[in-house]
């Protein structure tokens, strides 16, 4: 009998521990999420070359502070912004959308606070001086019928030193390759996305504020191509984009 219950007793302190250590083990995962790093993925090619359609990469959210976006579920208890750090030009950053502030976009930041942006002819302007822009190798995509499609690639430097690819598909004369000169108020930036022809961003809708940067893309953990489902873990290997993993996000 005793023997009965003394089993019993390892058995129940058993799942006691185990439960403990799960519910740590959230407690933890909840903590580093909150204040260090956070997952996303890349649903849509607004960032295409920089990112992928199927990339996984974590976003820092001590890069610019922290506001109520920057929490779990938007659960900020405050307004504005603490231990704030602005973004620089370049920066890829992910970030509410305004004017409905429901939704993570991920843009890269071309302007700052005072900036004066504008697209002349496919060529972004800044202050009123083009930055450097020159052409390379085409970005090159095939379908799943072998097809082969290019599309031009340029690099962009900005007036602060970062280089970067954007792609263009429709030339430099459509509506988002020439606009008004948008002049950046204090406290917000203007975000666009490297796949210029095809990305729905400050051109459309206006500045972030700040208050509504969730943190700024680092570096990519996972990639996929999208060929294999969850229930076909047989195609995995051969959907992974490996030489993408472990990439920073520039």
């Amino acid at each position: 009998m005793a023997d009965t219950e003394e089993k019993q007793k390892k058995k129940d302190g058993g799942w006691g521990e185990t439960i403990r250590t799960i519910i740590y083990a959230l407690l933890i995962a909840f903590f580093v999420r909150t204040v260090a790093y956070q997952p996303f993925n890349i649903p849509s090619g607004s960032m295409i070359p920089t990112l992928l359609v199927g990339d996984y990469l974590f976003v820092s959210k001590f890069s610019y502070g922290y506001s109520r976006y920057a929490l779990p579920l938007g659960l900020g208890f405050f307004s504005g912004r603490i231990f704030g750090k602005a973004p620089e030009r370049g920066d890829v950053a992910v970030f509410r959308q305004p004017p409905t502030n429901q939704d993570d976009f991920i843009k890269r930041i071309v302007g700052v606070s005072g900036d004066r942006v504008q697209m002349i002819r496919g060529v972004l302007h800044i202050n009123g001086q083009a930055v450097d822009k020159k052409r390379i190798e085409d970005f090159v995509t095939v379908d799943r019928r072998g097809r082969e499609r290019r599309v031009a690639q340029y690099t962009e430097t900005l007036l602060n030193g970062p280089t970067y690819t954007v792609r263009e598909s429709f030339g430099d004369n459509g509506p988002v390759d020439n606009t008004r000169e948008f002049v950046v108020p204090e406290g917000q930036f203007f975000a666009m996305g490297d796949n210029r022809d095809d990305s729905n961003d400050s051109r459309s809708w206006g500045f972030v504020p700040a208050e509504n940067l969730v943190g700024r893309a680092e570096i990519l953990f996972f990639s996929t191509d999208g060929r294999a489902g969850w229930f076909q873990p047989w195609l995995w290997p051969s959907a992974t984009r490996f030489s993408r993993i472990f990439d920073s996000v520039d």
